[in-house]
C-alpha cells in the first residue's frame, strides 16, 4: 500500500509514538496501559502518514510534524475504543485482537478514550514538542484537528449514525454522516500537514480535497468489505452494519454502484494532487491502493 517514501514516514512514526504516550507508575497506571493498548496493534496508520507527507510536500519539516501525527492517531484510536463499546457497536475485536473494553472493561475503556482525546491536544500544545514549527502554523494545525474531532466532524457524524439506525435515509444524509464520521479526520490529517508547512491557499485546498475524497472512498470500501470479506481478513466482525440496522453505501446503492462511486471519489482525490506534480505520486498510489484493498 505504501511506497518507500510513505514507508519511511510510517517507520519514523512507529519509532516516535511511544514517547508521546503516558507513563505512570502511580494509581493511574491501568488507564495509561489501556491508552497505550488502544494505540498499539498497528492498523494502517493512514492519518499520521498523510500528515507527514503533506507536510513534506508543502516544504515543511517532517520530524516537526510527528507530535501532530501522534495526536491524530490518538484521536482516531479513541474513536475506535468508543465505537467498540457495548453502548455503540458492541464489538469484541479490533485489528485482529480483543478490543480495549474486552481487555480492560467497559468503564476503563471509556476513560482510556477520554484520556487519549485529551492527550492529543496536550501533545500538540506542549511547547517542547513544537520547537521547529512556527507558532501560528502549529496553532492553525491544532485548530484543524479540533474542528474535525468535534460536533461538526467526527462526533457529529457518529450522532447522525446513531440517530439513523433502523431508519431509511437518503444518499445526502449518508454522505453527511460519513463526511463527519470518517472523512473529517482524514481531511484534517492532510490539512494539518499542509498548515504545519505554511502551505499557500491553493496547496491547502488541494490537501483538503484529497483528504475528503479519500475519506469518502475509504468508507465506501469499508461498507463493501463488510459484506464481501471475512472476519479474518478484516480483523473485526463482519456484517455488523446489517445487525445494527444501519444504512450503508451498499444497502442504499448496491455493490456495483457503490464500487463506481468509490472509484469516482478516488479519481477526484488524485485530480486534486495536480498542483503538486510528480512529487505527489506516493499519494496517488496510496489512493488507488485504498480503493483496491481487500481488508
Amino acid at each position: 500500500m505504501y511506497t518507500s517514501r510513505l514507508q519511511q514516514h510510517l517507520t519514523l512514526f512507529e519509532e516516535s509514538l511511544p514517547r508521546y504516550m503516558p507513563s505512570t507508575g502511580g494509581l493511574q497506571t491501568i488507564v495509561a496501559e489501556a491508552m497505550a493498548y488502544a494505540c498499539q496493534g498497528g492498523g494502517k496508520r493512514i492519518r499520521p502518514v498523510l500528515t507527514m507527507e503533506f507536510c513534506r510536500l508543502c516544504g515543511g519539516d517532517v520530524s516537526g510534524a510527528l507530535p501532530f501525527a501522534a495526536a491524530i492517531e490518538m484521536i482516531h484510536s479513541y474513536s475506535l475504543v468508543h465505537d467498540d463499546l457495548p453502548c455503540m457497536d458492541n464489538s469484541p475485536l479490533r485489528r485482529g485482537r480483543p478490543s480495549t473494553h474486552a481487555v480492560y472493561g467497559e468503564t476503563m475503556a471509556l476513560l482510556a478514550g477520554d484520556g487519549l482525546l485529551n492527550l492529543a491536544f496536550e501533545t500538540v500544545l506542549r511547547a517542547s514538542n513544537v520547537t521547529s514549527i512556527p507558532a501560528d502554523n502549529a496553532l492553525r494545525a491544532a485548530s484543524a484537528l479540533a474542528d474535525a474531532a468535534g460536533i461538526d466532524g467526527m462526533v457529529g457524524g457518529q450522532v447522525i449514525d446513531l440517530q439513523s439506525e433502523g431508519k431509511d435515509i437518503d444518499l445526502a444524509t449518508l454522505e453527511a454522516l460519513q463526511r463527519g464520521k470518517t472523512a473529517a479526520l482524514l481531511t484534517a490529517a492532510c490539512v494539518m500537514g499542509a498548515r504545519l508547512a505554511g502551505a499557500d491557499a491553493v496547496q491547502e485546498e488541494a490537501a483538503r480535497a484529497y483528504g475528503e475524497n479519500v475519506g469518502l472512498s475509504f468508507q465506501i470500501i469499508d461498507d463493501i468489505l463488510d459484506v464481501t470479506a471475512t472476519a479474518e481478513q478484516l480483523g473485526k466482525p463482519v456484517g455488523s452494519d446489517a445487525v445494527n440496522q444501519k444504512v450503508t453505501y451498499v444497502s442504499l446503492l448496491g455493490l456495483e454502484e457503490a464500487r463506481r462511486l468509490a472509484a469516482d471519489r478516488t479519481a477526484q482525490a488524485i485530480k486534486a494532487l495536480t498542483v503538486f506534480g510528480e512529487e505527489a505520486d506516493s499519494l496517488r498510489h496510496l489512493a488507488q491502493a485504498l480503493l483496491d484493498r481487500d481488508h
